[in-house]
């Protein structure tokens, strides 16, 4: 390749042959073929986003066949194309709004620490925070689909015997983040019945039997629904969750790991069960262990907690709560 203008005549040269690879999610893709009767490899990879304020500030309004995929309180995504003559979506979207001083601070940039959660320091300062975090209906859009008022369509397998009631009950939704038909990004959401699993935190040995099976009809679900074999699907926890009702996640193994899925943050649910499994007896939870785990420097449970603990300070207690209650 002699010179950019002879560079650049290659590409429109290019005969595809097949498609290589697909990763990043489906935003990078590695076609195999040919120039000139030659073998050629033509990667390519979806630029980044402009950041300059001037263009971002009508970027939204150009966008081009904006189809809803769902909503359900404050949350809606949808698929867009960037040019109207694309003959498919090339842009995701979620759409908060309103959204909360907390939103604004998950997505904000910040430094990652790394914490170590006794149980001492869960029962008095980390359950009173997750109850705080479960007031003034900020777990009502989980309850909407739970208990049949919202996304029923979206609504991939359910079990109960008493919607919304049901202790073993648990359904399965696309998550907001999946386009829905890239199946190396899969994304599943599986949501309890149970209001008195809050987290990982709540998990007893007695609870071991009920998440094998649930670990099994998921696998099965999505082996059956959307043909991607049980081997090639992760189940894990995250801790701390987003929000404070349990819930797993369902990710295809050729999903490139993003933070939510790194060390610390992210628990095996097959290696949970084998921890619950070596505990002393039914009764005994998750909430008798020390947990390490990740944060962002910008979230309250840093601010409140852990950086006080840090600095010889009292942390914000809040009110006490009964480990067992709701």
């Amino acid at each position: 390749m002699e010179n950019s203008a002879t560079a650049e005549a290659l590409i429109p040269l290019f005969q595809l042959g097949k498609v290589l690879n697909q990763d990043q999610a489906g935003r990078r893709i590695t076609l195999l073929g040919s120039i000139s009767s030659q073998p050629a490899l033509l990667t390519m990879e979806r630029a980044a986003f402009p950041s300059d304020p001037s263009t971002l500030s009508t970027f939204h309004s150009a966008l081009a066949n904006v189809a809803n995929l769902g909503a359900n309180d404050i949350y809606a995504w949808y698929l867009a194309n960037l040019s109207p003559i694309a003959s498919a979506p090339d842009l995701k979207l979620n759409l908060v709004y309103p959204c909360t001083e907390a939103h604004i601070k998950k997505y904000s940039p910040q430094t990652v620490r790394v914490v170590t959660e006794t149980p001492e320091i869960y029962a008095k300062y980390v359950r009173p925070y997750m109850q705080r975090k479960r007031e003034n209906g900020r777990l009502d859009w989980v309850y909407n689909i739970t208990e049949g008022r919202k996304e029923q369509a979206d609504i991939i397998l359910r079990k109960t015997r008493d919607l919304g009631k049901d202790p073993e009950g648990f359904l399965l939704l696309p998550d907001m983040n999946w386009d829905r038909k890239t199946m190396a990004s899969l994304r599943i959401l599986g949501l309890v019945e149970r209001h008195d699993l809050w987290s990982l935190r709540d998990l007893k040995q007695s609870d071991v039997t009920w998440l094998k099976k649930v670990q099994g009809k998921i696998m099965e679900a999505v082996e059956r629904i959307y043909g991607v074999e049980k081997d090639l699907l992760k189940l894990y926890v995250h801790y701390q969750p987003t929000y404070y009702h349990f819930h797993i996640h369902v990710t295809s193994t050729q999903h490139e790991p993003s933070a939510t899925q790194a060390v610390l943050k992210a628990f095996s649910l097959p290696n949970l069960i084998a921890q619950l499994e070596s505990l002393s007896s039914p009764s005994a939870s998750l909430a008798d262990t020390t947990l390490t785990y990740t944060m962002g420097d910008v979230s309250e449970l840093w601010t409140e907690v852990f950086l006080p603990l840090k600095e010889g300070k009292q942390p914000y207690q809040g009110s006490a709560v009964n480990a067992s209650s709701e």
